[in-house]
């Protein structure tokens, strides 16, 4: 018919969508929503992994690759801040659209939204992964008679992921519930709460090592890894069977690891769009001022966690995934702290969970909407989004393996996403001078985000085969972490055999 206007492509069809869509739902957030939705973005569950990454790199690039990635972490975020109202009038309220606006509408979608949907699913898939870690900490750290070795250690053969799917499933089921929350600032409490766990349960890990002290010298040498032993013995067989190629490859992951926990960058766009803008008082304002509030807690939390925890413990937490989970050896001393923290860690990652998953429901309800023309009605919501948590749990039950997912996807997600993307839209927005001072640190920071990506993303690949070879999916349904007892018993860990 003569002058038809496709549905999706009617401007006030458009504009009501936008008012039941969980980004754009709501346009009233406070500057101070963005701090703790950013906190809670940022200081993810991968703190947890940076004294292990320490373990890796050792003080000097180790402290360095910190301090660089906060600062290039922080410029990059000030970009997207800016570029989120770059032309007056309008906003650009999903990544997505900041890079279609640089690339194209055809490319700029096939070059973002893939890369953010990675980030955003390989978040929540770590999510549940390190939720059902902590249940099984918490279980493991009040189980009477259980062996302190097997809450630490990651290395023990057979050992390590038993009854970790199952309590993936039991820590997922929670999401079930929470996804249906339909926007970002209904879900402001819970992402308070959680802004408050991260930064409670941060100060635990490095208060720990603060209390005990440094009673002995520790060894703060490159760690040796090898093949992982099929067979338990009184060390972690991380250190056993050492080769160089296997030490270059977790330095590798372990810089994945430093990418994981700067993510914010993938949901800040998604944030500003709750607030409300002027043109007296832009949105970027209120953000950045939340964002400056955020990057300091975020300095808090990291550096303290890293240097301390690696200061008392040294190279040793190279064979472990976590620092609650090495610190989960100490249980004797710290267990109620130890519980409380791990605690505190599944608040957190409950909030997180759901900010990273909003703009996926965003994506996906909008496509569902715009494309099959379904109405965006609570039905659609409860397919799309129960769908999403049981895809999320079914693959984090299958990989279990909380250190090599950071650094993989830290490097082949994250890196691209947070490190060089903002700068190489900056650059064809803006079109700063050649061999100007923009120009300049923004290509430095695409050279070393590229490098970055391809490192992490080789390392983390190693990891993951390395994990793998050691993880035995017929355990899937152990409940016990001790063989040939029931749940109602007390579990007490075999002896290990001598090599």
């Amino acid at each position: 018919m003569e002058g038809h206007v496709p549905l999706s492509e009617d401007v006030d069809w458009n504009r009501r969508l936008n008012d039941v869509l969980p980004v754009t739902a709501s346009r009233n957030a406070k500057w101070y929503y963005s701090t703790f939705h950013n906190v809670t973005a940022i200081v993810s569950a991968g703190v947890l992994g940076l004294p292990t990454a320490m373990a890796d790199l050792t003080w000097g690039p180790g402290t360095v690759l910190l301090i660089l990635s906060w600062v290039i972490t922080l410029f990059t975020l000030w970009q997207m801040v800016e570029m989120h109202e770059m032309f007056p009038g309008r906003r650009f309220d999903r990544y997505h659209e900041l890079g279609q606006e640089a690339f194209g509408k055809r490319l700029g979608r096939w070059i973002v939204i893939p890369q953010q949907l990675l980030v955003q699913v390989s978040v929540d898939i770590v999510y549940m992964v390190a939720g059902g870690q902590a249940l099984k900490n918490i279980y493991m750290l009040n189980c009477h008679g259980c062996s302190s070795k097997n809450v630490g250690s990651d290395d023990i053969a057979e050992k390590q992921y038993e009854s970790a799917s199952l309590w993936i499933l039991i820590y997922g089921s929670v999401h079930l519930l929470l996804v249906h929350l339909p926007n970002l600032n209904s879900i402001a409490a819970l992402s308070l709460a959680a802004a408050i766990m991260s930064v409670s349960y941060s100060t635990i890990a490095w208060a720990i090592p603060v209390n005990k002290g440094h009673h002995q010298p520790q060894d703060y040498h490159l760690p040796y890894y090898g093949e992982i032993s099929p067979a338990p013995g009184p060390e972690p067989p991380a250190t056993a069977n050492a080769h160089p190629a296997h030490q270059v490859l977790s330095i590798f992951n372990a810089l994945g690891v430093i990418a994981f926990a700067y993510a914010g960058h993938n949901v800040v766009l998604e944030i500003q769009a709750t607030l409300p803008s002027t043109p007296e008082r832009p949105s970027k304002i209120a953000m950045w001022r939340g964002v400056v509030w955020a990057y300091v807690i975020v300095a808090a939390c990291y550096f303290p966690v890293a240097i301390i925890c690696y200061w008392a413990y040294g190279n040793q937490l190279a064979a472990y995934s976590n620092i609650l989970q090495f610190q989960g050896t100490l249980r004797d001393n710290y267990k109620g702290i130890l519980t409380a923290a791990n605690v505190m860690l599944i608040i957190h990652i409950l909030g997180s969970y759901q900010i990273y998953a909003m703009p996926v429901f965003d994506m996906l309800e909008t496509a569902l909407a715009k494309k099959w023309l379904l109405p965006p009605t609570l039905k659609l919501r409860l397919i799309t989004r129960t769908t999403y948590v049981g895809f999320t749990m079914f693959v984090a039950t299958i990989f279990p393996f909380f250190k090599a997912l950071l650094g993989f996807f830290g490097g082949f997600a994250f890196a691209p996403t947070t490190y060089f993307l903002p700068c190489c839209i900056w650059l064809i927005v803006w079109k700063p001078k050649r061999f100007s001072m923009s120009w300049t640190i923004n290509w430095i920071c695409i050279i070393l985000g590229v490098l970055l990506m391809f490192t992490a993303t080789i390392g983390g690949c190693w990891a993951l085969v390395n994990e793998w070879n050691s993880y035995q999916f017929r355990r899937f349904w152990k409940w016990q972490d001790c063989p040939g007892v029931n749940s109602a018993q007390h579990c007490t860990a075999p002896t290990p055999a001598p090599h």
